[in-house]
């Protein structure tokens, strides 16, 4: 089968970290209705909105979901090296010292401590958001990917990949759509899902019956070409 480059990986957090998770946005009381792109629009995403990334209340979940975001990520670079190949024509040093282009089996022979060097030093974590999704009512049913191009700053055009933490279960539907893909991803508590930033990868949120539906989700950026490059 050709490979459609969504990845999900099970237990990346553990069902009492999720909990926890849910339990803190509930009584925190600092949930904001959902925005996309430059504003709310709750009939293309109804949703309840924290973002935790920066706020010091909220540092050991940030730390908590980067780890499990980046370990989800190594194993997504040895499946699809060239996620971090084609985009930036990285060298190393042969042998002799001399740099070369990095290829396929060097990803390949890095063992996890050194992918996950290199992908920290080509990648940045874009901000966190939980969003909880109202049963019978809330939902992303826009199709959306998730580059977008009015922020004045480029950020959003960094985002190369996706990523949700399902952080519970127990409803039905709920799926994230994957539109040409044509592939639903069921919630699976802990479970984390990876996937292009692009259009390709075209999707929506749908609504959770049943139950409300919690997740966390960000994007694994680059870094900006000063960082990377130099002035």
């Amino acid at each position: 089968m050709a490979a459609d480059f969504i990845e999900v990986y099970d237990r990346a957090l553990d069902a009492a970290q999720c909990a926890a998770l849910i339990a803190r946005f509930e009584s925190s009381g600092n949930a904001t209705p959902g925005q996309v792109g430059g504003g709310v629009y709750p009939e293309l995403k109804d949703s309840g909105d924290i973002t935790i990334s920066g706020k010091p209340a909220w540092r050991d979940a940030e730390t908590a979901l980067n780890l499990a975001m980046l370990a989800g990520l190594t194993a997504y670079l040895r499946r699809y090296p060239y996620t971090l190949i084609a985009p930036l024509m990285l060298k190393l040093p042969d042998p002799g010292g001399q740099p070369r282009r990095l290829a396929e089996a060097d990803v390949a022979a890095m063992d996890d401590a050194a992918l996950g060097t290199l992908a920290r030093q080509v990648f940045k974590p874009g901000a966190i958001n939980l969003q909880r999704y109202r049963a019978g009512t809330g939902g992303y049913p826009y199709w959306h990917c998730e580059l977008f191009p009015r922020d004045a700053s480029a950020e959003t055009l960094h985002r190369h990949l996706l990523w949700t933490v399902y952080l519970n279960d127990g409803f039905a539907e709920g799926e994230t759509e994957f539109l040409y893909q044509q592939r639903k991803i069921t919630p699976r508590t802990g479970s984390l899902l990876i996937a292009p930033a692009a259009f390709t990868h075209t999707h929506r949120g749908n609504r959770p019956h049943g139950g409300d539906k919690y997740i966390a989700t960000s994007w694994v950026m680059f870094q900006r070409a000063e960082t990377l490059y130099g002035s």
